[in-house]
């Protein structure tokens, strides 16, 4: 993995806390059930969409907007979604990234291509869910690579569709986040789209932040969907900011700092929780950070 690719310090034994209100065994297989079976009904009826007028080989926007609220809603997640809604045509729809809870939760706002990892494509179900999404997939350890792919990005954009990517370029926990990058923003200023800001955030059912939903450092994604599906409670916040049209910024570094989403919580808690978590002793679930990257 190349060292210029962005990397978060966020770790699980460091930044996610215990579930405080734990959802009962049966109620969370219950949940990881109906999730699994969306999934698959969803990867079993996208040929549908071929068939379907006006389509172009997908499945319509607003199925697909409501097939994602419920896979969130089944793994026990409560949605608030506030702001206007994106509008349609060419559009940059950019996010915090915390979660792999963030693609649905942003598909259900504006369905829209993914910028995802090439690795991705690999991966069993899931890879062929976003490949059939139409997802780009980029190489992120190839620096050349990049201007090609802004370019792909600018070509969509330009053609009227709608791309969803996390500037970031790594999950946080969401007591802090990453500074946007600035490359994809070039897409958008080439195409001469908008973007769309977008805050995610998670909080606990008594309203404090909660870290239950950040897929972070070593992670695996059964422990994280375990996690959720066993915390009672949680809420993801969805926060549509003020749309950016262009020819308000004229270079991408700006525009990336407007779209960069106000932290959720002061830096200084989260780098409490990183140095609380360095001095436990061993066995307390600690685990050292290393360069992860997702989509």
């Amino acid at each position: 993995m190349s060292g210029w690719l962005p990397t978060a310090p966020c770790t699980p034994g460091a930044c996610v806390e215990p579930v405080r209100a734990a959802a009962s065994v049966p109620r969370a297989v219950l949940r990881l059930a109906a999730v699994a079976a969306l999934v698959l009904a969803g990867i079993a009826l996208s040929p549908l969409g071929r068939g379907l007028p006006r389509s172009r080989g997908r499945i319509p926007a607003e199925w697909v907007r409501r097939w994602c609220r419920l896979i969130v809603r089944a793994a026990g997640v409560r949605v608030r979604i506030t702001g206007a809604v994106p509008p349609d045509g060419g559009l940059l729809l950019v996010a915090n990234h915390v979660s792999w809870l963030d693609i649905p939760l942003l598909t259900a706002v504006r369905p829209a291509r993914m910028l995802a990892k090439a690795e991705v494509r690999r991966w069993p179900v899931a890879g062929a869910l976003t490949a059939r999404g139409g997802a780009l997939f980029i190489e992120r350890d190839r620096l050349r690579a990049l201007p090609g792919t802004v370019a792909r990005i600018a070509g969509t954009l330009r053609a009227g569709g709608a791309v969803t990517a996390f500037p970031e370029g790594s999950t946080w926990c969401g007591r802090a986040q990453g500074r946007f990058r600035r490359a994809v923003f070039q897409a958008a200023l080439d195409a001469g789209v908008p973007v769309q800001p977008v805050g995610l955030r998670y909080r606990r059912h008594d309203g404090g932040p909660g870290t239950a939903a950040a897929f972070v450092g070593e992670d695996t994604l059964t422990a994280s969907l375990w996690r959720v599906a066993r915390t009672r409670g949680l809420v993801a916040e969805v926060e549509i900011r003020p749309l950016i049209r262009p020819g308000t910024h004229s270079d991408r570094r700006s525009l990336a700092r407007a779209a960069q989403p106000a932290a959720a919580e002061p830096a200084w808690t989260h780098e409490a929780l990183v140095a609380g978590a360095q001095v436990r002793p061993p066995g307390h679930g600690t685990r050292a950070s290393r360069p992860v990257l997702r989509a």
